[in-house]
C-alpha cells in the first residue's frame, strides 16, 4: 500500500517520525513522505529531521509565507500534480495547519483514501484558521485515528459514522516517549547556566498573543513579572521575533527582566529545557502534550484549548488571552508548590502509531 504522509510545520515532524517507524517495520506499506516547506528553515525543520531520524522528504514543495489562503491554494496546485503522479493509495495528514488541509482537500478531489491523525480535536473558537482546518479535514477523511476520548465525543456530536473513528492514543507522546532518555541525557540547561527546576520555560507565537503592540506589551509585562520569581527561557519562536522588529519592540523585549533569550531550540534541546523546568507558560497546542506526559505544570495563555485532556486529566492550566494577572497568580501558586494531582490520559502509552498501522493494515492492505 503506497501512502504519502504530509508533513508542514514542526509540531507535524514529530507527529509523522513516529507514524514512519511503525510503518517502515511492516513490509505491505510503502511511505513516502512530502514536506510542503510552511516551516523551513533549518532551526524550523533541519535539525528536526535529524534528530527524529526522518530521510530526507522524497517531496519538497518550497511552500512558505504568505496569506492562509495563499498558502493552501499554492500548496493544493502543487501537491495535485504528485498526486496524478505518484497516484497514491492513501494520503496521510497529521494535524490541523494549512499543509494538513490543502493535502486533504488534494486528495478527497482525486479520490484518494484520506487518513486523518490527531482528529476530533476542537477548541470551539472558529475565529482561530486551525479550527476551520480541524473541522474541514475530519469531514472529508475516510478514516479518523482520535486521541483523546473527548475528540471522540466531539466527532460523534458531529454525525461523523462512528465506523470512521478510532481511538488510538496521541502520536506526538509516541515520539517523546522513543525519545525521552536522549532529551533528557543532553545538558542544555546546565550549559545556560541554569539550575534544574530553577527557571520558567516559555514560548509565545499565536496571532492573539504577538501580533500587536498591545499584545507583546503584555508578553513583555509577562516576562517582568515572572523573571522576579524565577529566570525566564524563551525560545525566540521566528513569527514573534519579525513581530517585535516590525513593531519596534525587540530592543525592549531583550532587556525584559530576568530574560533567557534564546533562537529556536532543536527537538532534544527543547525537552530538555521543559523536562528540567519548574513550569511553562505557553499558547502551543503540543506542548500542552508534552508537559503532561512529563508531569511538568504549564500555563496555557489561552481562551480556550482544543485539548482538554491537558487540564482535565493533565498538568494544564487555561489563563486566557494576554490576561497577565491571572498567569501571574497561577505561576506564584504553582512555584510555591500548589499544583493540582494530575494524571497520563488514556492511551498515551507510546503505542499510537503501532495501533495506527494494524487499523490500516486491517482494514485496507488485503484490498489493494
Amino acid at each position: 500500500m503506497k501512502i504519502i504522509c504530509v508533513m508542514g510545520a514542526r509540531p507535524n515532524f514529530m507527529k509523522v517520525a513516529a507514524l514512519y517507524r511503525a510503518f517502515s517495520k511492516h513490509p505491505g506499506f510503502s511511505v513516502k513522505l512530502l514536506h510542503t516547506g510552511q516551516h523551513h528553515d533549518d532551526a524550523m525543520y533541519g535539525v528536526f529531521l535529524t534528530q527524529l531520524g526522518l530521510p530526507h522528504p522524497d517531496f519538497a514543495l518550497g511552500i512558505h509565507g504568505g496569506s492562509h489562503t495563499e498558502q493552501t491554494a499554492r500548496i493544493m496546485l502543487a501537491f495535485e500534480k504528485i498526486v496524478k503522479t505518484e497516484r497514491p493509495d492513501a494520503v496521510l495528514v497529521v494535524g490541523d495547519v494549512n499543509s494538513s488541509l490543502a493535502c486533504a482537500l488534494v486528495a478527497a478531489k482525486e479520490g484518494v483514501l484520506l487518513f486523518h491523525v490527531e482528529a476530533g480535536l476542537r477548541s470551539g473558537d472558529r475565529t482561530m484558521p486551525e479550527e476551520i482546518n480541524r473541522l474541514l479535514i475530519d469531514r472529508i477523511s475516510d478514516e479518523l485515528f482520535v486521541s483523546e476520548a473527548g475528540a471522540m465525543a466531539n466527532l460523534l456530536d458531529e454525525h461523523i459514522a462512528p465506523e470512521r473513528m478510532h481511538f488510538v492514543g496521541n502520536v506526538m507522546i509516541d515520539t517523546l516517549a522513543a525519545c525521552r532518555e536522549n532529551a533528557l541525557n543532553r545538558n542544555v540547561f546546565e550549559q545556560l547556566g541554569l539550575v534544574n527546576k530553577g527557571y520558567v520555560l516559555m514560548t509565545m507565537h499565536r496571532p492573539a498573543n504577538v501580533d500587536t503592540p498591545e499584545a507583546l506589551a503584555a508578553v513583555v509585562e509577562l516576562i517582568g513579572a515572572v523573571g522576579k520569581m524565577r529566570k525566564v527561557v524563551f525560545p525566540l519562536h521566528p513569527r514573534t521575533k519579525a513581530s517585535l522588529v516590525r513593531n519596534g519592540m525587540f530592543e525592549e523585549f531583550e532587556k525584559a527582566s530576568g530574560l533567557v533569550l534564546l533562537p529556536p531550540q532543536g527537538y532534544f534541546e527543547f525537552i530538555n529545557l521543559m523536562a528540567h523546568s519548574a513550569m511553562v507558560i505557553t499558547d502551543s497546542g503540543g506542548i500542552q502534550e508534552e508537559t503532561t506526559f512529563l508531569g511538568i505544570p504549564c500555563v496555557t495563555l489561552r481562551n480556550n484549548t482544543e485539548r482538554p485532556a491537558t487540564i482535565g486529566e493533565g498538568t494544564n492550566y487555561l489563563a486566557g488571552d494576554l490576561a497577565v494577572d491571572k498567569t501571574i497568580a497561577l505561576v506564584e501558586r504553582i512555584l510555591s508548590g500548589n499544583v493540582k494531582k494530575h494524571a497520563l490520559p488514556v492511551l498515551w502509552d507510546g503505542r499510537a502509531s503501532a495501533r495506527i498501522v494494524e487499523i490500516i493494515e486491517r482494514k485496507y492492505l488485503v484490498k489493494i
